[in-house]
């Protein structure tokens, strides 16, 4: 999954250009360098010229307001095109179940992150997020009938246990798992990919969108997705 943190429209149309195509790129994540100054039915717009591969919205962090501002979340992602959103919960248990039920009344897939990838984010490594937090927030999305997860790729013991909670809830292969973190912040597809189960996703952005025009951004996408489902 390609992160879109690119500055500009045309950017964003070089890099679904350079990598439609290759095999094993599965959607596009768009995030706010592009829906703020050009809203996000544009940026949408945009990829649409190219693929109808599924596209992301990232809020950055989305699900972290009053539980009220779910439904209104849930319909702008929508009428912009989004196929389907990223959800953070941070706001507490009654935010998370309203902004997920918002999303799904609507039609958006819904994908629930609880752990970012930074260092300093759990209490118990000097952060701010209690460290069973993530824990819940995963649990009550998969209660709630989400499938799609995102964990921290760059830490492969804790894409593995949050892998574990989850087979425990929903069945072994009955979700996915969506991992940012690679290249740049330290993360290794190939590692992650051993414990992170038959169904899961690789998001890159740097690693794709730096590598230079189409034909090096095309090669770089190649060279990662061999690295999930080698040819």
């Amino acid at each position: 999954i390609p992160a879109c943190d690119v500055s500009d429209l045309q950017g964003l149309e070089l890099l679904v250009l350079a990598t439609a195509k290759v095999l094993g790129i599965g959607g596009y994540k768009v995030g706010l360098e592009l829906a703020i100054p050009y809203g996000l039915k544009a940026v949408v717009d945009t990829v649409r010229r190219y693929t109808n591969l599924p596209v992301i919205y990232d809020h950055q962090k989305g699900g972290t307001d009053i539980p009220e501002l779910g439904v209104k979340f849930a319909r702008v992602v929508k009428e912009a095109g989004a196929d389907a959103a990223i959800l953070f919960p941070f706001g507490g248990a009654a935010t998370e179940e309203s902004w997920i039920k918002a999303c799904q009344e609507v039609g958006l897939e819904v994908l629930v992150g609880g752990h970012m990838t930074q260092k300093m984010f759990l209490e118990s490594e000097a952060g701010f997020i209690a460290t069973h937090a993530p824990e819940q927030m995963y649990r009550i999305a998969a209660e709630l009938g989400v499938t799609n997860f995102v964990v921290p790729g760059n830490n492969g013991e804790l894409v593995e246990k949050y892998r574990k909670l989850l087979e425990r809830i929903l069945g072994e292969g009955m979700f996915a798992l969506f991992a940012p973190g690679f290249i740049s912040q330290g993360g290794n597809i190939s590692e992650t990919g051993q414990v992170a189960g038959s169904n899961w996703h690789a998001i890159v952005g740097r690693a794709i969108y730096d590598a230079g025009g189409v034909l090096q951004m095309q090669d770089a996408a190649a060279k990662l997705t061999a690295q999930i489902a080698p040819r």
